[in-house]
């Protein structure tokens, strides 16, 4: 490839990423859910002032089965730091979720969006999407799916947030 071909891919890269960056420094869409089998509910003010990281997932999603452990993993490693998980279930039947996480062993709270109000909202397209939100409650990044790898991925963004937002 040319030299002029490089600059020119070089800027497109440089360009796409400042508009998704500009995309997603905007206020996340407020909520309030109920945490499943807790008794109480949890919305986004309850979680500012901390980098969280918003999954929405499923049971019948073959990756989540993978990333919830993951992401217990990233809060056991960062929570100290002002990291929290905070993951939003979109099943129709409130046994399923139960079921899918009866051997799992998550600590972070678990909302239940019976209505499914939530992901359209967040402009969720597919399982799981996951949204990166600095300490004020912006939108910093999104994750779609989940395979192995992206843990230290986003292990390296998580502590990128939590570095710039104590400067």
């Amino acid at each position: 490839m040319s030299e002029v071909g490089l600059l020119k891919l070089g800027l497109c890269v440089v360009v796409v990423f400042l508009v998704k960056a500009t995309a997603l420094a905007q206020p996340a869409p407020d909520f309030e859910l109920p945490v499943l089998d807790q008794g109480y509910t949890l919305n986004l003010a309850d979680v500012k002032g901390k980098v969280v990281y918003l999954d929405f997932w499923a049971s019948w999603c073959a990756p989540c089965a993978l990333s919830l452990p993951e992401l217990e993993k990233l809060r056991a490693r960062f929570h100290d730091q002002g990291f929290e998980v905070v993951a939003i279930n979109l099943d129709s039947s409130l046994e399923d979720a139960r079921r899918f996480l009866k051997d799992k062993n998550i600590s972070y709270p678990i909302l239940f969006d019976q209505n499914q109000v939530t992901p359209e909202r967040y402009g969720v397209a597919g399982m799981p999407t996951a949204f990166l939100l600095d300490r004020q409650g912006q939108l910093r990044d999104t994750h779609t799916g989940f395979k192995k790898g992206d843990t230290e991925k986003l292990a390296i963004i998580i502590q990128q947030l939590l570095r710039d937002e104590e400067s």
